[in-house]
């Protein structure tokens, strides 16, 4: 197909050049070109944030009622659903996912996440609250009031590039429906499919409600989180990157939503189905190459079948084919950039330092001379103080640590600066509640309990702050205000 070329930003209802023209995307699994994207400046990026501004205070989008908002936005999901079929092979080209993660995950969960906060926009937004008898010292009758949920104002919306797509609508359905304006910033290195998403959304929208801003540096993203017009910062990416928005949003009290790193263990009991089990610990592998901030990395394994499960690990990780996303019979594809391939390749040099075993992968595929591929890794004798055990590496790398029973592997689960998810295998219903009830996680999924849309997400500790997904994420971008009166 032709290399698609977007050299446009999204300013106020109208897409204008970006300053700095293009830059290329490198597709992860050939190191081609896969397209271009705009390179826009700092000055167009404070222009986006006070065309969102302008939007918000004199606009008609905040002061839409719930249930025209959510017209709008039905039809923006209405127009993703008649032409998401045509961004499948953008988002594999750029992100490097599998086929299937790229239908159904990368693209197939946009529209329904912009349906369902759609949906959610016509929500009550008054609470009565219970009226209290005044004293006859203060007038007597009835003192009456309610809790109001408004809009925050500027949302800067800020996506990782493992979901760009899917995270971006996880963030701007619930901002628009609450009232918000938003400026998108995507990942600089697989924007080109946000920025179609923007085009979409915003042709339904009145101007400036939604604006997009796109670059290679980092300057861009730290000039739209200091603007003064930008109320509300919503990231999801590293961890590092979330402690500096933090810090700057804490000048001007600017709230703050972040979905930030993890190391989330996946606890195995003796007990468990072992089958199960074991597929579960090489989703690390399987799914987007571990690129996922609530993979399991850390596999506990009970040590009365510690060596029987690491060497399954060791047996299957070999029988995994590598290869293209479009490749037949496929299941690891390659890691997003050049940059993080040597960063997963830094922790694995790390581990092996340190002690501990690197029981198969940790290389380059030798029959694959171009792409950012690193084969699926498994370090055994591992202890929790290891680097490879505490940092979040975010690539195909497991670490497997023994635990002797409950209180041990509650101990070692939690003793971790992360606590985005957990995941448990036992078959004593009893222990697993126990368990996920110990662990100090956002998230806990036992026996393979699916994900739930409507479940807030979120994480303890370095983590992350706040909690979005259905209504959890409606509460997260409103302001809440208290009216009271007093009727004789």
């Amino acid at each position: 197909m032709p290399i698609p070329t977007y050299d446009k930003v999204l300013i106020g209802g109208t897409w204008e050049p970006a300053a700095g023209g293009t830059y290329p995307i490198i597709n992860p699994a050939t190191e081609e070109t896969a397209g271009f994207a705009p390179e826009c400046s700092r000055e167009q990026v404070a222009r986006a944030a006070r065309a969102a501004r302008a939007a918000f205070e004199r606009g008609p989008w905040p002061r839409m009622s719930g249930v025209e908002r959510a017209a709008l936005l039905r039809q923006a999901a209405e127009l993703f659903e008649r032409e998401k079929a045509g961004l499948v092979a953008l988002t594999m080209a750029e992100t490097g996912a599998l086929r299937g993660v790229a239908e159904l995950q990368q693209v197939g969960a946009v529209g329904v996440r912009l349906a369902k906060y759609a949906a959610l926009a016509g929500g009550e937004v008054q609470v009565p609250l219970p009226p209290q008898a005044l004293s006859a010292r203060q007038g007597g009758g009835l003192a009456s009031g309610m809790a109001v949920r408004e809009p925050i104002g500027v949302v800067a919306c800020i996506t990782p590039y493992n979901f760009p797509m899917t995270n971006c609508a996880g963030k701007i359905g619930p901002a628009l429906a609450c009232g918000n304006t938003v400026v998108v910033k995507p990942a600089p290195v697989d924007p080109l499919g946000v920025t179609e998403l923007c085009r979409m959304v915003d042709s339904v929208l009145p101007p400036g409600v939604l604006n997009f801003v796109c670059g290679s540096a980092p300057a861009i993203g730290a000039a739209l989180c200091e603007s003064p017009d930008v109320d509300m910062i919503s990231f999801t990416g590293s961890t590092a990157v979330g402690c500096h928005i933090q810090t700057a949003a804490a000048r001007r009290m600017q709230r703050t939503l972040l979905e930030l790193g993890g190391k989330s263990p996946n606890v195995i009991f003796a007990d468990a189905d072992r089958a199960k089990a074991l597929a579960s610990a090489m989703q690390v592998w399987t799914f987007h190459s571990g690129q996922i901030c609530i993979a399991g990395t850390r596999v506990l394994i009970e040590a009365s079948i510690y060596d029987e499960l690491t060497a399954a690990l060791a047996a299957a990780a070999p029988r995994l084919k590598i290869g293209p996303p479009d490749g037949t019979g496929v299941v690891v594809g390659p890691l997003v950039s050049a940059a993080q391939r040597e960063r997963v390749e830094r922790y694995i040099a790390t581990g092996l330092a340190e002690g501990a075993t690197l029981a198969c992968g940790g290389r380059r595929p030798a029959d694959l001379t171009k792409g950012y591929y690193v084969e699926p890794t498994l370090f055994t004798g591992v202890r929790n103080d290891m680097t490879i055990a505490r940092e979040e590496i975010f690539g195909p790398v497991i670490v497997a640590i023994p635990f002797a029973d409950e209180a041990e592997a509650i101990a070692i689960a939690n003793d971790s600066d992360y606590g985005l998810y957990a995941y448990i295998w036992t078959a004593d219903p009893a222990r697993g509640l126990r368990v996920a009830g110990a662990l100090r996680t956002g998230t806990v999924q036992i026996n393979g309990s699916p994900m739930n849309g409507d479940a807030p997400f979120g994480g303890y500790k370095l983590s992350g702050i706040g909690r979005d997904g259905g209504t959890w994420a409606m509460q997260a971008y409103s302001e809440v205000k208290y009216i009271g009166w007093t009727s004789p």
